[in-house]
């Protein structure tokens, strides 16, 4: 087969121009800004080895065409194009235009003309080319939002983008929507002239209130390629006149007299007033530069209402009580009390308090059911008594030590014979104070004294009289002494005694048993005598009237003695 030129084949397409053909359907490349972009030509359609010319050229827009490109069956690529796809330009293996740094100009129609041996193909491509926005930033932030007034917040760019990138406000994460909510968003596009490449650029413009003081607005960036793309968070100043006030009291808690206590004004305006004029008590004091007024060593007449106002606005005022605790008791009389037992102690006892209080006394730490009363002085009544008083946190003690004395009284002398029958054990009790001193008119074994409690002391000696006599018992303190005498008998006379004792009782017995049993038979006798006495009557019944009352007398006191007998039988 004949070899044609490049020249000759330009003669041979411009023969067959009557059997050009042309794809039904226009196809379109995406490329990405910046990269290598492949333009395929026929995607297989026509087989490789019939081809004997592939040529590649472009629509510039005015109608008219530029070559790119030329390959023959036997000869290598051939750059025909003299503008600016001179350097950028090669064909693939595959017949694809390989074009390098794609550019927005890029974006037109491609087409790869195939020759054939009796037909011409060619092939349209449309080739566009996308690039996603560099980045987003924000510009033009407000200094500062004031409540209720719009304001222009900032200005979002997301820039050099093809297409132009879509750009959405938030705030805390959420999207905002042009005119909801004090929203309003304007946007707007621009090309740069050089590259092509478009900058959108969205303003918002929004009407602040006190809950976004912690709002977080951002904005962020998308596009048909590439992640979306957010800004940094903003946070803004929210500007607003005062419009509630409160006064604080900071104080400990009980506050006590001696205590600080510091009033503090607080406004919700911002930023926040910084002078106040502190009410105390019909004074007024201004302060600046602060909103907080101390007073010192408080007492309870610091007691009462206080109030705080703005001094730009002396009608916005708040106001608190403050109430200073206290807790006063007396008691009279206090410490050691000594008295005499049978007087009468009378105790003054009075509490000022700033409040309801709770009383509650001890003696010996041991809980009183109530206030003790002492109208007639015992020795039981000597101990350390103790009144507590509770208001709330506040507590207080008053206490006095009650000592009552007298001269010591025996109230109790008494004797028993010891378990083993052997001893007999004496017993002194006696009552005074101070404690008094216990002695016996004899010589005993085995003393023992129980504690002195209450006044009162017992004192025990075992001893062994082989006669009988008089002891007595002696007990002295500083105010006086008392003694008590008892008789003891022998120890040895008590066991003859108690053994003829025991010897009588038995004889006793014997004696009262026969007595009961003779009772017995003497009842017997006498009722059955009278039973035949009964029987007889009934049979002399015809006798006269003087004889019937005669029977009847006789029976009387028949039946009087049998009475008498059975009473005798029951004892």
């Amino acid at each position: 087969m004949h070899l044609l030129s490049v020249g000759s084949l330009g003669s041979l397409v411009f023969l067959f121009a009557t059997v050009l053909r042309q794809a039904s359907s226009l196809e379109t490349v995406v490329g990405m800004y910046g990269q290598t972009l492949e333009i395929p030509c026929n995607k297989g359609a026509v087989k490789a080895e019939d081809v004997l010319m592939t040529k590649w050229k472009y629509n510039k827009g005015d109608g008219h065409g530029g070559d790119l490109l030329v390959r023959t069956k036997t000869e290598s690529v051939s750059i025909i194009a003299t503008d600016e796809y001179k350097g950028r330009i090669n064909m693939a293996a595959n017949s694809s235009l390989l074009l390098s740094n794609a550019k927005l100009s890029d974006q037109r129609t491609f087409t790869c003309m195939v020759v054939l041996s009796l037909d011409i193909y060619e092939y349209p491509v449309n080739v566009v080319v996308y690039k996603a926005p560099a980045g987003v930033e924000i510009s033009d932030k407000a200094p500062e939002l004031e409540i209720g007034k719009p304001t222009k917040l900032a200005t979002c760019v997301a820039k050099d983008a093809n297409p132009a990138a879509n750009v959405t406000w938030l705030k805390d994460n959420k999207p905002l929507v042009d005119g909801v909510k004090g929203v309003s968003i304007r946007g707007s596009v621009q090309v740069d002239p050089v590259t092509g490449l478009s900058s959108t650029s969205s303003t918002l413009e929004y009407s602040a209130t006190k809950e976004d003081a912690d709002a977080q607005f951002s904005c962020s960036a998308r596009h048909q390629v590439g992640k979306e793309l957010m800004s940094s968070e903003l946070t803004f100043t929210i500007t607003y006149s005062t419009e509630n006030i409160i006064l604080q009291v900071i104080a400990p808690e009980p506050l006590l007299e001696g205590d600080n206590v510091t009033l503090k004004c607080v406004a919700d305006g911002n930023p926040a007033p910084t002078s106040f004029n502190f009410h105390l008590k019909g004074d007024v004091i201004p302060v600046k530069n602060t909103n907080t007024y101390t007073l010192a060593h408080v007492s309870r007449d610091t007691t009462g209402e206080y109030q705080c106002s703005l001094i730009d606005n002396p009608a916005m005022m708040a106001s608190k009580d403050v109430t200073v605790n206290y807790l006063d008791i007396n008691l009279s009389p206090t410490g050691n009390v000594i008295k005499t037992a049978g007087e009468a102690l009378e105790l003054s006892f009075q509490i000022d308090s700033s409040g309801e209080s709770k009383v509650s006394w001890t003696k010996d730490n041991v809980k009183l059911d109530k206030e003790p009363k002492f109208n007639k002085l015992k020795y039981s009544d000597s101990g350390l008594y103790e009144g507590e008083v509770e208001m709330g946190a506040l507590r207080r003690k008053v206490s006095f030590d009650l000592v009552v004395e007298g001269a010591p009284v025996i109230k109790q002398l008494s004797k028993h014979r010891s378990e083993d029958g052997q001893h007999k054990v004496l017993i002194c009790e006696a009552e005074g104070s101070p404690k008094p001193s216990v002695s016996w008119s004899i010589n005993g074994t085995s003393h023992d004294e129980s504690p002195f409690v209450n006044g009162k002391v017992t004192h025990k000696i075992t001893v062994v009289p082989t006669v009988n006599l008089t002891v007595s018992c002696t007990v002295s303190n500083e105010f006086g002494e008392d003694t008590r005498d008892i008789n003891v008998s022998s120890l040895f006379e008590e066991v003859r005694v108690d053994k003829r004792d025991q010897s009588d009782d038995a004889d006793q017995t014997k004696l009262v048993v026969g007595v009961v049993v003779g009772l017995l038979i003497a009842a017997m006798v006498i009722g059955l005598a009278y039973g035949i006495y009964q029987k007889k009557s009934k049979q002399g019944s015809w006798k006269t009237g003087e004889k019937e009352n005669g029977s009847s007398e006789e029976e009387r006191k028949l039946e009087e003695k049998v009475e008498e007998n059975s009473q005798k039988a029951e004892v």
